[in-house]
């Protein structure tokens, strides 16, 4: 996802309080297989009629379980339940704290059973209902990070993760995109049209999505035996279908670092989503002032692929290791910009990005893994995205290219339709480079800060005396890069092992030294200060 930070605190008031702890005891209960949800909507209200069809396995034996669901507040918004069926029978359920608890009748473990929940209402957010920019009604999913369940009933969490089926009925002047290949479109009747899609793969609520508007659409054929697709408004069909038009490239380069592309097709979709970008598998929405005409958006678009490998197929358990996902999609989308645009560009990238790092630790000294954050669009911040970036970068140059990049295939095969933590992620990395890597992850990952060096040197008689100071709290151990520029117009590169205690370094030289440069390849995060 690529996000607008000035929406971050006005969307805090949305984020629900279910703690990790109450996820992992229903975890622990119930796993859900299969979510099957028809819905209808209409042009004279923004009511939704929808059944959905819970498939799902007991673990234990259990009197009640529950699901999440917002139901009707004072502003007559929310979800009414009309009636729940097991296996066509009723049940007994309740509706209150934006959970349903239910209380199954006659159950056996590791056997499926299904749900049947008939209910309607009118979203209080997560599925948008209103104009576009051109004053056309839509109909958009925006899911992320669990506003899922203000539409249907779910488990709203990352770490929960089902197949999927979409029912969609509409007026006839619509279009209806959702997860998955088209099963079914049917006219039912002259006003009426339904769409059927259904997904292959399991995925977390946070990416499952459908989007109704009247859309242009241009298919843009496929690339390994993948359909890719444009689905833009009308009004903008030229300049969409142009914006877009290089996704068979950006997607081939990712396929070939990161393996098979994971869904069955890939559609970018201008949208009312309120972000830049949201990642949902195999339909990514854009935010519709983004569809200008001028290809601008590359970046944008390369950061929304990369998410179908990591954020949606290779999930994060919690939403504390949300850099599994942000962080991937930030580093290998600028990859991708030094492919095209060539490493200049990128360490220019590196630079702009090291300079949000700085500039957020400023303002709040969290680490990247911070499990104490329960806002969860405050998660949204330069640690998740630029520097859960420096830290592949650090990590790349740490184990080099080849180790590196069969490290991160490693993980993603081994974490793929599934879940992954941090601590997952480490040990593939350090099982594949035969490398202690804990003092890396912890320092970077798990503490807040970076180094921040005093540095200077000295040179007298064809010797170098360098002397680098970290003046932070916690010291850092890390390589540093240094320069040696000569007077003769010649330099060379030498490699430094700082560690905690400052001590000075001397070397031999090749000659009069003209000047030093700390990092000069950008392969560090660190500050300078005088």
């Amino acid at each position: 996802m690529m996000k607008f930070f000035t929406l971050i605190y006005i969307l805090l008031a949305f984020q629900s309080a279910i703690t990790a702890q109450n996820y992992k005891q229903r975890f622990n209960e119930i796993d859900i297989k299969h979510y099957n949800l028809a819905i209808e909507v209409n042009d004279s209200t923004n009511n939704i009629q929808a059944k959905m069809t819970v498939s799902l396995l007991f673990k234990q034996l259990v009197n009640t379980f529950y699901l999440d669901l917002v139901q009707v507040d004072s502003t007559g918004k929310g979800m009414h339940i009309a009636s729940i069926f097991q296996n066509n029978d009723t049940v007994q359920f309740t509706h209150s704290d934006n959970k349903i608890t239910i209380q199954p009748n006659a159950i056996k473990t590791d056997s499926i059973y299904t749900f049947e929940i008939a209910y309607e209402g009118v979203p209080k957010d997560g599925f948008i209902i209103g104009e576009n920019l051109y004053g056309d009604r839509t109909f958009f999913a925006d899911n992320w990070p669990n506003r899922a369940h203000n539409w249907f009933p779910c488990i709203d969490h990352p770490s929960d993760k089902a197949t999927v089926e979409f029912k969609i009925k509409v007026p006839n002047h619509y279009q209806a995109i959702a997860n998955g290949y088209l099963f079914e479109e049917t006219n039912l009747s002259e006003n009426l049209k339904l769409y059927h899609y259904k997904t292959a793969e399991p995925l977390p609520t946070k990416v499952m999505a459908i989007g109704i508007a009247r859309f242009a659409v241009r298919h843009l054929g496929e690339t390994h035996n993948i359909p890719v697709s444009t689905w833009v408004y009308p009004q903008t069909k030229e300049q969409g279908f142009y914006d877009f038009a290089n996704t068979k490239n950006i997607l081939d380069f990712f396929i070939e670092k990161f393996g098979e592309y994971p869904y069955q097709k890939l559609a970018n979709v201008q949208s009312k989503t309120q972000f830049g970008g949201l990642e949902n598998a195999g339909a990514i929405f854009y935010a519709e002032k983004m569809v200008n005409g001028e290809q601008n958006h590359e970046g944008l678009i390369a950061h929304e692929i990369v998410h179908q490998w990591f954020g949606n197929s290779a999930s994060e358990t919690d939403w504390s290791h949300l850099w599994l996902s942000e962080g991937f999609a930030t580093y290998f989308s600028d990859l991708y910009l030094q492919k095209t645009q060539g490493d200049e560009a990128f360490q220019q990238k590196l630079k702009e990005r090291r300079e949000k790092v700085l500039n957020f630790y400023k303002k709040k000294q969290t680490p990247v893994v911070d499990i104490e954050n329960t806002h969860l669009m405050s998660l949204l911040n330069a640690n998740s995205y630029d520097k859960g970036a420096w830290v592949l970068h650090m990590l790349r140059k740490k184990l080099g290219d080849e180790t590196f990049w069969k490290g991160i295939k490693t993980y993603y095969e081994k974490f793929k339709f599934s879940n992954a933590s941090t601590n997952d992620f480490k040990n593939v990395m350090a099982e594949v480079s035969s490398k202690n890597l804990d003092t890396f992850f912890t320092q970077w990952l798990q503490n807040a800060g970076h180094p921040v060096l005093k540095t200077s040197w000295l040179y007298y008689q064809n010797k170098l005396r360098l002397l680098v100071d970290q003046t932070q709290e916690n010291a850092f151990n890390f390589p540093l890069d240094v320069e040696i520029i000569y007077t003769d117009g010649s330099s060379e590169i030498k490699t430094f092992e700082i560690s905690k205690i400052a001590i000075p370094y001397e070397i031999e030289t090749k000659g009069e030294v003209k000047d030093v440069k700390f990092d000069p390849n950008t392969w560090l995060l660190f500050a300078l200060v005088d």
